[in-house]
């Protein structure tokens, strides 16, 4: 195994503040509209810094594969996300911005912040910067629903978008893909979207205000909205097929839905697509809270907005919630033992966490005692980190974890304590989800929304 660490402090993270200093420099030079000569040197070193950083981080265990179908890692942590910010080019959310968003918006951070759940950003701080001069912004988010049940690592982005619509008082836009499901997987148009609806459901049981909050059925909505359709043909205009390709890596055998479908979801990044929300306006910055493996459709719509005349989006990303089985493994709607489901009773959530979550603990009680456990590849203590409040608390059962003086199986009955009242909650919300309710919610109609 080769060692990553380098010396002379030019270890991975070393070269990524570097990388990220630099990046830096060459956005200020370019905002001060420096000399040519000067920004090319700049941008030639931080080209530079990038091949290194490439090179020391690609040493033990190769590239993680994130996409927005695939999702793949050799390493039990999970995913190297301070890899992939570089790879994608984003920013860290680093404490400096968690601050900034707690005095802009007068709350407590969400835990997600707290914790760098959602660790990755694109313009946050120019968001801030306009929320704090009274100029609007909005939210948009989405669900491709491929099955009519979600599981908890769907609810993670609506969790935290609930919380950003409450904290900035902020309309909400949430996107259905039941098109894309129908071109991707072996499914009918009926069935996709009667997935729509039912996911829906769970979005709604989330405690989404419904005169904040829009969702739609990219079936439905597409034909509705003349407005909507014409952003989507102005984003199609302005990509190439070979952009796609490289983007997504489609083929030549895809069938030409797919190559189209990335304008449908970059549309709903710019405020005339939803007239009746914004009449014709087209200057409002919208934020989207989404997991990484989102990024290259936005990626894509960010290098489209200037051409067209609109404002680039924003985003958040957060981490991805890991497979029972472990990190290194990719929840499945069709697995049903990869996930804890929404519909999942008590039983089958105390069943599957003692069966099947992945233990960073020792073979026997006498080795844990001693050496203690690994917090770090331990899917139960994920999944505290996740849904557990109180970060006291999830800190004294890391230590208690790795110490050994809490042994595997008391680290499940807490996660087991966490979820059921949580799950069970959920499902006591969605029965107060009427038809009319859902209809209300999926209605294209004017929102509260401060102008």
């Amino acid at each position: 195994m080769t060692d990553c660490q380098g010396d002379r402090g030019n270890g991975p993270m070393e070269l990524y503040e570097k990388l990220t200093q630099q990046g830096d420099k060459v956005r200020a030079l370019k905002t001060d509209k420096a000399e040519k000569a000067d920004v090319d040197a700049a941008v030639q070193l931080l080209l530079k810094l990038k091949v290194d950083y490439k090179q020391i981080t690609d040493g033990a265990d190769g590239e993680d594969t994130v996409d927005p179908w695939n999702v793949c890692t050799s390493n039990a942590k999970g995913v190297d996300y301070d890899k992939l910010i570089v790879r994608f080019g984003s920013n860290k959310v680093d404490k400096d911005l968690v601050d900034r968003i707690e005095k802009v918006s007068g709350q407590k951070p969400h835990r997600f912040l707290r914790r760098g759940i959602f660790f990755s950003h694109r313009d946050m701080h120019q968001v801030l910067d306009s929320y704090e001069k009274q100029k609007p912004f909005y939210l948009y988010t989405g669900r491709g629903p491929s099955s009519d049940s979600m599981h908890v690592g769907h609810l993670i982005p609506f969790i935290f978008t609930k919380w950003l619509q409450d904290v900035f008082d902020i309309p909400l836009v949430v996107q259905l893909t039941d098109d894309e499901k129908y071109l991707w997987k072996d499914l009918t148009v009926e069935q996709c979207h009667s997935f729509a609806v039912e996911n829906a459901r769970d979005i709604i049981a989330c405690g989404f205000d419904v005169n904040k909050t829009f969702i739609f059925s990219d079936l439905d909505y597409m034909g509705a909205c003349p407005d909507f359709y014409r952003n989507v043909v102005k984003v199609q205009k302005h990509v190439t097929f070979n952009q796609v390709k490289g983007i997504f890596g489609f083929t030549d055998s895809d069938c030409i839905g797919k190559i189209s479908f990335p304008a449908i979801q970059a549309a709903p990044s710019f405020s005339n697509s939803f007239p009746h929300i914004f009449g014709s306006r087209k200057d409002i910055q919208c934020l989207i809270p989404c997991a990484i493996d989102q990024d290259p459709y936005f990626r894509m719509t960010r290098d489209v907005a200037p051409r067209i005349g609109y404002p680039k989006p924003a985003l958040l990303h957060s981490t991805f919630f890991p497979a029972l089985q472990g990190a290194q493994t990719k929840m499945s709607a069709s697995d049903a033992n990869s996930s804890i489901f929404l519909t999942d009773s008590p039983k089958q959530i105390k069943n599957k966490v003692n069966k099947h979550a992945f233990s960073g603990g020792k073979d026997t009680v006498e080795e844990h005692r001693k050496y203690g456990g690994n917090a770090d590849v331990d899917v139960s203590f994920m999944y505290l980190t996740f849904f557990l409040e109180d970060d006291e608390q999830l800190e004294k059962i890391r230590q208690d974890y790795t110490s050994g003086a809490l042994l595997t199986g008391e680290l499940k009955k807490l996660l087991i304590e966490t979820l059921q009242p949580m799950i069970a909650q959920h499902q006591e919300r969605r029965k107060q989800v009427t038809d009319e309710i859902v209809k209300q919610f999926m209605t294209p109609r004017p929102l509260n929304f401060k102008h």
